[in-house]
């Protein structure tokens, strides 16, 4: 902990969390009005695939109470404030926490937050971009004399849930890498669970995208896959640099560590190689 922070009161840390949580509160209601507003463009963007599905069948989306409609509105709402006002109350977060991190753990702070944030957004843009060919194939199954009647809540959950759930799997190589730099996880476990990744991955994408064309799927798979062996080449290079030291968990490392076995230089690279 820095030294800035050890000298702070108790009292003066108080006054700073209740400073930084009312601008935090501040923030977030500026962008949960604002987030009402645009309500109606958010929704018209998720009526979309139905818009288009009532073209062939009977379809509409359907409020179950005199409040559903103002209720759904009021989620989008609060779930957009807390997407837009997400930059001041993370730099709060950050911003009171960081006096009492070390210099290697701001370094992979903000570094996890550089890679993560971006590619959390590039997944939700993809969920986005698929879940109409979802909705379009899982209303397929229904015949065509048959009326689709969607519940409006629980069709924005299902979507929120896609878009969530593609944006969390874009970051997971993020945490590859912040699990190989912390020295819990080395190069050499990840190159052997390839294949086991690679599967996982196209599983995934054919579980969000259970449409029949295979360019959504495609769409997804490829992105996570290369994200895969961009956090494969970034541990392997910080493990080189680092010399293997801090590869937690490698039995080759603890035996060389306890003296029973000797790993040579050359023996290392074929290593990261592998």
């Amino acid at each position: 902990m820095s030294t800035a922070a050890e000298k702070m009161p108790l009292s003066a840390h108080l006054r700073e969390a209740r400073t930084r949580a009312v601008r935090a509160a501040v923030a977030l209601l500026i962008g949960t009005v604002i987030g009402y507003l645009t309500s109606v463009f958010v929704m018209d963007v998720l009526r979309a695939p139905i818009t288009e599905l009532a073209e062939s069948r009977s379809a509409s989306l359907n409020y179950d109470s005199v409040t559903g409609a103002f209720d759904l509105q009021l989620r989008i709402a609060v779930y957009s404030g807390i997407v837009l006002s997400s930059p001041v109350w993370l730099g709060e977060i950050f911003g009171f926490l960081t006096p009492g991190l070390t210099a290697k753990e701001k370094k992979v702070t903000f570094g996890f937050l550089g890679a993560a944030v971006p590619l959390f957004v590039a997944g939700c843009l993809t969920g986005l971009y698929v879940f109409p060919r979802m909705v379009e194939v899982l209303t397929s199954f229904a015949a065509s004399e048959d009326s689709t009647i969607l519940q409006a809540s629980y069709y924005f959950d299902f979507v929120f849930k896609i878009v969530i759930a593609t944006g969390v799997a874009f970051v997971l190589p993020v945490f590859l890498v912040v699990l190989n730099v912390i020295g819990l996880l080395s190069a050499r476990s990840i190159a052997k669970a390839w294949r086991v990744s690679i599967v996982a991955i196209v599983v995934f994408a054919a579980l969000v995208t259970p449409a029949a064309d295979v360019l959504s799927m495609f769409f997804v798979a490829a992105p996570m896959a290369l994200l895969f062996l961009a956090a494969l080449v970034i541990a392997c290079i910080h493990d080189r640099a680092r010399g293997y030291d801090r590869m937690a968990g490698d039995p080759h490392v603890e035996e060389e560590r306890s003296g029973r076995v000797r790993i040579t230089p050359t023996e290392r690279t074929r290593t990261c190689s592998a």
